[in-house]
């Protein structure tokens, strides 16, 4: 009986190579990275795309799902459950109404 010389899936083997990346990151002027950000978004890529794009390094080809994304801790919580008149324990029901309020935000320009 042999043995499978790599028995993971094969998207699971993508992950473990993805795994194996090493993130840099960059402090430089507000305006280059406002450039390079507003270059992804123009571009519809993230902007480490974008960066890989400058760098000539290969980029994904395939669609990223489209999101925004915040970090709320227990005090935010808090905070958005008493504004919205609801628990905080009620995170879904919270994360319905922050869309409602981006939806509204984005709809005002």
């Amino acid at each position: 009986m042999s043995k499978q010389k790599n028995p993971l899936p094969e998207q699971w083997q993508q992950n473990q190579k993805a795994a194996k990346a090493t993130q840099i990151a960059f402090d430089m002027d507000e305006k280059f990275q406002y450039s390079i950000r507003k270059a992804a978004l123009d571009a519809g890529v993230s902007p480490s795309d974008q960066i890989r794009d400058i760098l000539g390094l290969a980029v994904t080809k395939r669609p990223k799902r489209p999101r925004l994304t915040v970090s709320l801790s227990a005090e935010d919580y808090e905070l958005l459950a008493e504004k919205y008149n609801l628990k905080a324990e009620q995170q879904l029901e919270i994360k319905k109404h922050v869309l409602d309020d981006l939806i509204n935000f984005s709809s005002e320009d």
